[in-house]
């Protein structure tokens, strides 16, 4: 090839390397390319603010400060930086049993359709835990058959508690049944009971009581039976089990009294395995050396509590608590999050 020809054969494929980068420049902008999935993490614990949510959260002067930080392509941004693949997105506390029922109803349902369209205009970054309108166990059920059967939720998001009853409460059961029916994914957030609200001055919930909460919910999970009754569901608790693993030895000794030796022939232990944990605002190595010390690494899940805390803290911090070599990194992030979320295989 002569001088001339070079020349021309250079020009052409700079030119084609810009037209690349340009395409690529407008998809960035148009979203698609950033829409696209690649194998990677899976946030099962992912919070968004429908605008409807927004509304009644303003009226009830709860606190905004991260509802007016999110937004779907926040989202996207921050697990871009972290390789998070799909965000599987939930309406944190206090829910919406924090309005009277006809709104719980209808608000349910408008949060459920928001996270539907949200995963529907980013195929494959988004899916949703369905929110419900209990204690209304009616209009629950029909939420779980519309967000399950027509919206194609990844599962049924649920608070620990409501009002003075714990998650694992015979008081749940019609619901409950259904969800083992089939064979669902129930993810559960921490929230303050009646009892607990505000009990230290200048000491927010969130610091104390959501731990606590979240253990309540577990231990009475095991202990009334629940997990027993309803092996089919599977519980996603938050935050590495909140203080359960610190409180283990006493747990162990009471499934051993007579009033529960023989509902527990294995021990806690063997029930609470039986139970998935996720990541969120636990993955530093006090609380991933003792939840590791409780259940295998095939339940645990990651999980981020975006838009509170950021993904690539978590992945960090994973990497660096010096708990879990790489393949039990892999599985946390990802394959154990598949077992569970059959939808996400696609």
């Amino acid at each position: 090839m002569n001088d001339s020809n070079v020349e021309k054969a250079s020009r052409r494929a700079f030119v084609g390397r810009l037209a690349a980068l340009g395409t690529g420049a407008l998809l960035n902008r148009t979203g698609s390319a950033a829409d696209a999935p690649a194998p990677g993490i899976i946030d099962v614990h992912h919070h968004l603010y429908p605008p409807s949510f927004v509304t009644e959260l303003t009226r009830a002067r709860q606190n905004l400060a991260a509802a007016k930080d999110w937004t779907p392509q926040r989202s996207l941004e921050d697990m871009d930086k972290a390789g998070v693949a799909t965000a599987i997105v939930s309406i944190t506390t206090p829910g919406v049993s924090f309005v009277d029922d006809a709104t719980a109803r209808r608000l349910a349902r408008e949060c459920n359709d928001y996270a539907a369209k949200l995963a529907a205009d980013h195929p494959g970054r988004f899916g949703s835990f369905a929110i419900l309108p209990w204690p209304n166990a009616d209009a629950s059920l029909r939420e779980i058959e519309y967000s399950l059967d027509t919206l194609k939720a990844d599962g049924i998001g649920m608070l620990t508690s409501y009002g003075d009853k714990w998650f694992g409460d015979p008081y749940f059961a019609p619901i409950f049944g259904e969800l083992n029916r089939r064979k669902a994914v129930v993810y559960t957030h921490p929230t303050s009971p009646n009892c607990c609200r505000n009990a230290l001055p200048g000491i927010p919930d969130t610091a104390i009581e959501y731990g606590t909460d979240t253990s309540r919910a577990i231990i009475r999970t095991v202990f009334s039976g629940t997990a027993r009754k309803y092996p089919d569901i599977h519980f996603i608790f938050s935050h590495a089990g909140g203080t359960m693993p610190f409180v283990i030895e006493r747990l162990v000794n009471l499934a051993k009294t007579p009033q529960y030796a023989a509902q527990f022939p294995k021990g806690y232990v063997a029930e609470a395995s039986k139970l998935y944990y996720d990541t969120a605002q636990a993955s530093n190595p006090v609380a991933m050396a003792a939840l590791r010390k409780v259940v295998p690494v095939s339940q645990i899940v990651f999980g981020t509590d975006y838009p509170f805390r950021t993904s690539l803290d978590h992945v960090k911090n994973l990497k660096e608590c010096g708990v879990f070599n790489a393949a039990e990194l892999r599985a946390i992030e990802r394959e154990n999050g598949l077992k569970i979320l059959p939808r996400r295989h696609a």
